[in-house]
């Protein structure tokens, strides 16, 4: 696939990634590499110059936002999107805003107050009073709301302290758990390819190695030129 803005040169030159269901694949790589262009292609904000993107064996090339919920994915960008003067409760159900069946809704707001507790916890209240990490939570459960096939995950992380990050993750691995193949974008690569299943090193515009998450964190020279340095210790089975 190429992809890029305006009559710049292509961001993407080449670049090609499978999401499997059920499945948590990260994107890894330096400022530049075409990470977050990738999500604009796969989420309908940006049409690539060549190549296709398939969902579920259906060529959805093109397509805008709303249509590629309708395909089945939903889109989570980076920083944070909560409508700070609204309760948690509005702001999950405008994720529902392409359905028409109440019962579907219903169901689906039951399944996002499973998945994330605090969602349920502070239903009613105003989503600015939540903590960073907890608005993040919100963010996820509106994205889940139209039972995408692939959520698109956009640097999760960024602007969290330690703790919210890791509550961050971990809910994640939740959403894959409950059947939500996960694309997933992070600038604190060590963090995102410890909660992986599947990892991609890109380097201008290309995949340049790809694999089980836990193997790329072992290789050394990855872990020198991309990680930050030396690789981590193995890491147990989430």
């Amino acid at each position: 696939m190429q992809a890029g803005y305006g009559r710049a040169a292509p961001v993407l030159r080449g670049f090609s990634v499978s999401v499997p269901a059920g499945a948590i694949v990260c994107l890894v790589g330096p400022n530049g590499a075409g990470k977050s262009t990738v999500l604009k292609v796969a989420g309908g904000l940006l049409k690539p110059r060549d190549g296709r993107v398939i969902v579920a064996g259906k060529d959805v090339t093109g397509a805008g936002p709303q249509q590629m919920l309708g395909h089945g994915v939903s889109l989570v960008l980076q920083g944070h999107s909560v409508f700070r003067e609204m309760t948690v409760e509005e702001n999950v159900l405008l994720g529902a805003y392409t359905l028409r069946d109440a019962r579907k809704i219903a169901e689906r707001v039951a399944f996002v107050k499973e998945i994330f507790p605090v969602v349920a916890d502070r239903w009613g209240s105003l989503a600015g009073l939540l903590s960073g990490g907890q608005q993040k939570q919100v963010e996820f459960a509106r994205s889940l709301m139209v039972d995408p096939k692939v959520v698109l995950l956009d640097e999760p992380s960024m602007g969290l302290d330690p703790k919210a990050t890791s509550t961050v993750f971990e809910q994640v691995v939740r959403m894959r758990d409950a059947g939500t193949a996960v694309l997933l974008v992070e600038q604190n690569a060590r963090r995102a390819l410890e909660t992986a299943d599947l990892g991609c090193v890109l380097d201008l515009g290309r995949v340049h190695i790809s694999g089980p998450a836990r193997q790329l964190l072992a290789d050394p020279q990855l872990g020198e030129l991309y990680l930050g340095g030396r690789p981590a210790e193995p890491v147990p089975d989430i």
